[in-house]
């Protein structure tokens, strides 16, 4: 899960994106709305992106969704119908694993499954030159343990946590696990500037820096929700409007997924054991009954579909 509340200052992060060779090919394991926003992102900085996505279905999908943001921009004068074209044209989808072996940095964004990811680690491991980084966009999962799967160069593995949606915020998290190789974070780092994006460092703990304060933040707004103290409406209008936020709370929340939000929160508070980040009970019910935001049409607030 993932997004942000306000945008302030400029970054201090020291340029290394001149320090290490600029990457040229980009894997992403895994479409959907992350894996294509990721994709989106390195496409449109020049780079050449091949994606891996077992159901043609999603390909088909998740392709048409680039190409209507893309065309989006270009009725905004942001870029040339050709510039679409062409960015378009560097992303190459494939349903099979093997379509990530040759990329200089491979960037895991499945379902949040630590059997799924550790499979997929162990086989880029054994399958893929000991240079590529291998990156995992987990938000809520031990970056360690997924690099523990990688047993040949586990040290080349890291964490890559962009935010959701990957084409608009600009931060990505660059998260050394147990045994990453610094000089692998250094050029994981280089890396999310050649793309444009804005980088911190952080290490392997839950909800690492954004979403270890985020997630609490979020479950004490719906626990004011859910007392009655204030509308949906007027809670989301309270904080953007008092606290100079772009997006509502609870907003947030349609927008990220209750359903994710959840997972994430019962992850930190397994790990935390702290009340807060612990999921409110009205939330858990919504996701029970069907209510899991923006992406099905109705959460806090009810969308169209």
């Amino acid at each position: 899960m993932s997004s942000t509340i306000a945008s302030t200052g400029t970054s201090s992060a020291p340029d290394h994106s001149s320090s290490y060779p600029p990457v040229t090919s980009v894997a992403v394991i895994g479409f959907g709305t992350m894996g294509s926003g990721i994709a989106h992102v390195c496409a449109l900085a020049g780079l050449s992106v091949h994606v891996v996505e077992p159901s043609e279905s999603v390909i088909v999908r998740d392709m048409k969704q680039i190409d209507g943001y893309l065309q989006r921009g270009v009725a905004k004068g942001r870029m040339t119908d050709d510039e679409r074209v062409a960015t378009l044209a560097r992303i190459t989808p494939g349903t099979s694993l093997s379509h990530a072996y040759s990329a200089d940095i491979v960037i895991e964004a499945a379902p949040e499954r630590i059997d799924l990811k550790t499979e997929i680690f162990r086989t880029l491991d054994a399958n893929t030159p000991k240079t590529t980084i291998l990156a995992t966009n987990t938000s809520a999962l031990s970056v360690t343990e997924i690099a523990a799967a990688a047993e040949l160069f586990p040290e080349r593995v890291c964490g890559l946590h962009f935010f959701n949606p990957a084409p608009v915020l600009p931060l990505v998290e660059v998260i050394s696990a147990e045994r990453t190789d610094p000089e692998v974070a250094a050029r994981a780092f280089a890396f999310v500037q050649q793309i444009g994006k804005e980088p911190i460092s952080c290490g392997d703990t839950p909800g690492f820096v954004v979403n270890r304060i985020l997630i609490p933040l979020l479950n004490d707004v719906v626990r004011v929700h859910e007392a009655g103290t204030a509308t949906a409406e007027d809670i989301d209008k309270g904080c953007r409007f008092g606290l100079n936020w772009p997006i509502g709370p609870l907003s947030l929340i349609d927008l990220i997924g209750l359903d994710v939000h959840v997972h994430a929160s019962e992850a930190l508070f397994d790990s935390f054991r702290e009340s807060r980040m612990a999921p409110p009970p009205s939330m858990v019910r919504m996701v029970k009954s069907g209510k899991l935001g923006r992406k099905n049409g109705e959460g806090f607030f009810c969308y169209d579909k």
